[in-house]
């Protein structure tokens, strides 16, 4: 709906019932509708009238708008993977990281660990301390 889920609704019908009571909430909840559909056809009566005295620049005008509507709907954390990970859009052989693209998967050069024997001490790497 608002991009509420339904157990924040149920919530706000609860306080609702709480705070306006049972005799006034109808009352709140069809002024409330009448509201948001009056601010619904205002907006959809000013896209109309750009769009009619704009002509074909309203297309034009919308686009950075999009492009604005795509930022809110932007992960950094999926951006960054791709363009680190994902081979260029042209088949250049490189990576946009500057290294060449892998043509196999990399496969876990990492072996197996087994647990430590009683009395073993872990293995010590003095360059990574």
């Amino acid at each position: 709906m608002f991009g509420i889920s339904w157990g924040e609704f149920l919530v706000l019908i609860v306080a609702g019932l709480f705070i306006l009571g049972p005799e006034r909430l109808p009352g709140a909840a069809a002024w409330l509708a009448k509201g948001v559909r009056q601010v619904r056809d205002y907006a959809n009566g000013a896209r109309e009238q750009l769009r009619s005295e704009l002509g074909p620049e309203f297309d034009e005008l919308r686009k950075p708008l999009e492009d604005l509507r795509q930022l809110r709907e932007f992960n950094p954390k999926r951006a960054i993977t791709r363009h680190l990970l994902d081979d260029f859009p042209e088949d250049t052989g490189y990576k946009p990281n500057g290294f060449p693209a892998a043509t196999t998967p990399p496969t876990n050069q990492r072996e197996e660990q087994r647990p430590l024997s009683p009395g073993e001490r872990p293995p010590f790497d003095p360059d990574a301390t």
